[in-house]
C-alpha cells in the first residue's frame, strides 16, 4: 500500500510537470486540437470495440434461430440480458447510466461538463450485453455518453477550464456518433444541434478533427463502405415531389407518436419503485414482442438493410407468421404493427434495466414508415402510372423520423447521406427532414432527450440568454452577509444592528430559523431617530413581508421571472422555510456577465 502511494504520488508530479510544460510551450487553442484528435482515436475504438461485442454476442446466439417458424427462444434471451445488464449496474457500476445522451446534457448544463470516470467503459459493457441479448434499442446513445466521458476525463486530467470542458465533451459525443456510423459530418452536427454546443471559431474545429478521426479509424479497420448499403436502381423523379411532402407531414406525425410513447412509457416506469417490478414488467413486454415480431429483435439493422434493398419477405425469418410473408396485405399489416411496437419494445429494455439508445430505433422506425408508406399506394394503385420506389422512400423515412425524433434535421439529412451513400437522394431528404421537424415542433417544442431536462428548467440551448442563466448556479450568487432579527426585539435592539451592518436590509427569522419576514431600512427611518419609541416599538409591528420568496434549488431562468414579476432588487433564499441568504439583482448581472464572456470568447 505504501508502494502504490509513491507510485501515485510519482504520476501526480509527472502529470504537473506535463501541465506545466504544455502551459509554457503549447497555446490552449492548439492543445484543444491536440486532444480532440487523441479523444476521436480513443472514441472510435470504443465505437469498434462496442459493435465488435454487439455482433459477436448476438450472432452466437441467432446461430440456434430457425428462419421458417416459431422461435422460443426469443422469449427467453432478451429476459437473461436484462437480468445480466440489471445486476452488473445495480451491483457492480452502482450508479445509473441509462439515458446516455440526456446525462451527457445534464453534465454540460449542470455540472460543468465533467463525467464519471466509469462512464468511459461502463455503457459499452451494459449496452452490448443489452442488444447483443436482443434489447431493442440502440448503442449510439452509449456511445455518446462513452465518448463525451472520454473528452471530459482527458480534461479533467489536464486541468482545462470549464469551457474547454464543454468542447471536449461535444467533441467526444461528436466522435461517438461519427465513428459507429461512419459519419462524421453528422457527428459535428449531432455535437450542434443535439448537445447545443454553439457553433464558433473556436467549437467548430475540434468537432471536426475528433468526428473526422474517429470516422477514419472505423473506415481503416472496417473498410470504406458506408454501415448500410443502399444501391439507388430507380431514379427520383421531380413528379414525386408531392408525395415527399406528405411523407414528411407522416414523419412528423410518427416522430410524436414515438416520443409520446417514450414519455409515457417512462411515467408508467418511474411508478415501478421495486427494480424486480420494472425487471419483469419489461422483459415480459419485450420478450414477447420479440416472439410475435422478430424483427424487433437487437438494433434491427438487418430489417433496415433488407428494406433498402426492397425486400419485405424477410422479415418474416423466424416468426410466428412466416407463412403468411407473400400475402400484401398480410405484409403491410406487418409493417404497420413493427412500427407501432418498436417504441414499446425500446421503452421496456430501457425500463427494465438495459442498456441502450434511441437513435437506432428511430432510424428503424422511419425506415419502416418511408417503406410502408410507398408500398400501400403501390398496392392500392391510388396513382396510376406513379409507382413508387419504395427503397428510396425507405431512406427518406430515416431521416425523415430521425429529424423528427430528436428535433435535428441537418444531423438526419447528414447522417442518412453518410451512412447509406445516398446522396442522389439529397433534395428529398431535406424536403421529408425539414417539414417532419416543422410537423412535430407544432407539438413538441423539445426533443426525446432535452424534455427531460427542460421540464426541469437544466437545459442549455442555443438561446443566448437562456443558456447563461442555465450555466448560472443559486449557490454562486447568495448572499449571506445579512444580520438576521427577531420579532420580540425591541427598535433600541434594531437601531444597534442596523449601526453593526453595512445593509439596508434585515431578515426577520423565528427561533427555529424560519423566514417570516424582512425589516427595510427606508421603512423605519421616520422612526428610529425617536428615542421616545425605542422601548415601545418592536420588530414584529414593523417588519413585512418579502415580494416572494425564493427555494435554494431554484433554477435562474425562474428567478429572473420572479424578480421581473415583483420589481423586486433583492428577495430572500429559503430552503424549505429556512432562511439561507438573499440574492440581488445585481450580483446576477454580475455573473451573468461574466458567464457569457467566458463562454462566447472566441
Amino acid at each position: 500500500m505504501y508502494n502504490s502511494v509513491i507510485t501515485n504520488d510519482k504520476l501526480d508530479n509527472l502529470l504537473m510537470k506535463i501541465i506545466q510544460w504544455r502551459e509554457n510551450h503549447i497555446n490552449e487553442k492548439t492543445f484543444l486540437l491536440i486532444l480532440a484528435f487523441v479523444i476521436g482515436i480513443l472514441s472510435g475504438f470504443a465505437a469498434l470495440l462496442l459493435k465488435f461485442l454487439i455482433h459477436s454476442i448476438a450472432s452466437l446466439l441467432s446461430s440456434h434461430i430457425t428462419i421458417g417458424g416459431a422461435n422460443y427462444l426469443y422469449l427467453v434471451y432478451p429476459i437473461i440480458g436484462i437480468l445480466i445488464v440489471g445486476l452488473y449496474v445495480r451491483f457492480v457500476v452502482k450508479d445509473n447510466i441509462s439515458h446516455g445522451v440526456t446525462r451527457v446534457l445534464y453534465s454540460i448544463s449542470q455540472n460543468k461538463s465533467r463525467l464519471k470516470f466509469h462512464n468511459t467503459y461502463t455503457s459499452v459493457v451494459a449496452s452490448s450485453i443489452t442488444i447483443g441479448f436482443g434489447g431493442s434499442v440502440g448503442a449510439e446513445g452509449p456511445i455518446v455518453n462513452t465518448g463525451a466521458a472520454i473528452g471530459s476525463n482527458l480534461g479533467s486530467m489536464f486541468r482545462m477550464s470549464p469551457q474547454i470542458l464543454m468542447m471536449l465533451v461535444g467533441s467526444g459525443a461528436a466522435a461517438g456518433v461519427a465513428g459507429i456510423f461512419k459519419a462524421p459530418i453528422a457527428g459535428m452536427l449531432f455535437a450542434i444541434e443535439v448537445l447545443m454546443i454553439d457553433l464558433t471559431t473556436v467549437s467548430v474545429m475540434p468537432l471536426l478533427v475528433s468526428s473526422i478521426t474517429a470516422a477514419t479509424v472505423s473506415y481503416v479497420f472496417t473498410g470504406y463502405s458506408p454501415e448500410f448499403i443502399f444501391d439507388q436502381s430507380e431514379n427520383f423523379l421531380t413528379n414525386r415531389i408531392p408525395f415527399v411532402i406528405i411523407l414528411g407531414i407522416v414523419c412528423g406525425f410518427t416522430s410524436l407518436y414515438f416520443t409520446k410513447v417514450i414519455g409515457m412509457m417512462e411515467n408508467m416506469f418511474k411508478k415501478l419503485r421495486n427494480p424486480w417490478y420494472k425487471f419483469a414488467v419489461g422483459s415480459v413486454i419485450l420478450s414477447a414482442l420479440i416472439f410475435c415480431f422478430p424483427p424487433l429483435y437487437g438494433e434491427g439493422y438487418d430489417a433496415i438493410t433488407e428494406l433498402l434493398n426492397g425486400d419485405p419477405s424477410s422479415l418474416f425469418d423466424g416468426s410466428v407468421f412466416y407463412g403468411f410473408k407473400d400475402n400484401v396485405w398480410f405484409v403491410l399489416a406487418f409493417l404497420l404493427m413493427i412500427i407501432l411496437t418498436k417504441v414499446f419494445a425500446t421503452s421496456a429494455t430501457n425500463g427494465g434495466g438495459g442498456v441502450g439508445g434511441t437513435f437506432a430505433p428511430s432510424l428503424y422506425v422511419g425506415c419502416m414508415t418511408g417503406f410502408l408508406f410507398a408500398y400501400l399506394i403501390n398496392t392500392l394503385g391510388l396513382f396510376p402510372g406513379h409507382e413508387l420506389s419504395c427503397k428510396n422512400f425507405a431512406l427518406m423515412g430515416m431521416a425523415g423520423v430521425m429529424s423528427g425524433v430528436m428535433h435535428a434535421p441537418l444531423m438526419g439529412i447528414f447522417l442518412t447521406a453518410e451512412m447509406t451513400g445516398g446522396y442522389q437522394l439529397f433534395l428529398p431528404l431535406l424536403i421529408v427532414s425539414t417539414i417532419s421537424y416543422c410537423t412535430i415542433k407544432l407539438f413538441v417544442p423539445y426533443s426525446i432527450y432535452t424534455m427531460r431536462l427542460a421540464k426541469r428548467g437544466e437545459l442549455l440551448t442555443h438561446h443566448k440568454d437562456k443558456a447563461v442563466l442555465t450555466l448560472l448556479k443559486m449557490d454562486s450568487v447568495i448572499e449571506k452577509d445579512f444580520t438576521e432579527v427577531h420579532p420580540e426585539m425591541s427598535l433600541r435592539e434594531m437601531v444597534q444592528a442596523i449601526s453593526e451592518s453595512d445593509r439596508n436590509l434585515f431578515p426577520v427569522t423565528d427561533s427555529e430559523g424560519t423566514l417570516i419576514g424582512i425589516v427595510l431600512l427606508n421603512d423605519i427611518r421616520n422612526i428610529m431617530f425617536r428615542p421616545a419609541l425605542y422601548d415601545k416599538m418592536y420588530v414584529r409591528k414593523f417588519m413585512c413581508m418579502p415580494p416572494a420568496k425564493l427555494e435554494v434549488n431554484e433554477n435562474m431562468e425562474n428567478v429572473m421571472k420572479i424578480f421581473d414579476k415583483t420589481n423586486a432588487w433583492n428577495l430572500p433564499v429559503v430552503e424549505n422555510g429556512k432562511y439561507i441568504g438573499f440574492v440581488s439583482k445585481s450580483k446576477i448581472f454580475n455573473s451573468y456577465r461574466r458567464v457569457l464572456r467566458h463562454y462566447s470568447d472566441d
